[in-house]
């Protein structure tokens, strides 16, 4: 009776499965990126949110007032005000354990403050530039709630600080409040430089509204008007 032999499989073979194997991660690679991105926005949109909560309980325990701007390393910054409203804690003043205030899209996992404050105070409807505001201001103050960003996405960059602490450098820079700060600014300033995330989320930021509630926004659409507390 014949033995057959055992037959293995050749190298063209070898390298057809390895060609398939390749075209296949190809293909798919992209939808995964897609699908982790799209996880990333919806983790950084349900994190403004619990920020948002947070800001309702400080306006209604301060008389309906929520923090703003902050220069000059004067008072707190706004996150250092949200943080004994919010479920976590930082450790001995270090925010790394503190995942509500990041956004899993920010580049350097090292930054803690992945967010940017509304900041910006206007003469009138027809000012253009404005100014930064380190007061409180009352939400009734606000005309149009739903059409008046308070939080977004901070921009990365080499301009931009890393805060691993409340009182790190650069904690009083996390505040909007010059056109220069806006997604349409080619700026890299460390005072003056942009800060509103251009493209953190597709080509655009999640913005947490002073309704609360929580959109993405295309970075063209976050223009100053809607930055001002009167319309």
């Amino acid at each position: 009776m014949a033995i057959r032999k055992r037959r293995g499989f050749t190298l063209i073979e070898l390298l057809v499965v390895i060609a398939v194997i390749a075209l296949l991660l190809a293909i798919l690679m992209p939808a995964l990126r897609a699908a982790r991105k799209q996880a990333q926005a919806v983790i950084c949109k349900n994190n403004l949110r619990q920020v948002g909560l947070a800001a309702n309980l400080y306006a209604e325990e301060y008389d309906f007032y929520v923090p703003r701007g902050l220069a000059g390393g004067t008072g707190k910054a706004w996150f250092q005000l949200f943080m004994p409203l919010l479920a976590q804690r930082p450790i001995d003043n270090d925010y790394r354990n503190v995942d509500i205030y990041r956004c899993p899209g920010y580049p350097d996992k090292e930054q803690t403050i992945c967010y940017v404050v509304n900041g910006w105070d206007f003469e009138d409807k027809n000012d253009m530039t404005g100014s930064e505001i380190l007061l409180p201001s009352k939400l009734s103050e606000c005309t149009q709630r739903a059409y008046t960003i308070f939080l977004t996405d901070n921009e990365d960059g080499s301009w931009r600080h890393i805060i691993r602490k409340a009182n790190d450098s650069g904690h009083n820079r996390c505040d909007i409040w010059t056109p220069s700060h806006l997604p349409d600014s080619d700026s890299e300033d460390v005072t003056q430089g942009r800060r509103v995330a251009r493209a953190r989320h597709r080509k655009g930021s999640n913005c947490l509204f002073l309704d609360w509630h929580v959109e993405w926004m295309a970075a063209e659409e976050i223009t100053i008007d809607l930055w001002r507390f009167e319309k």
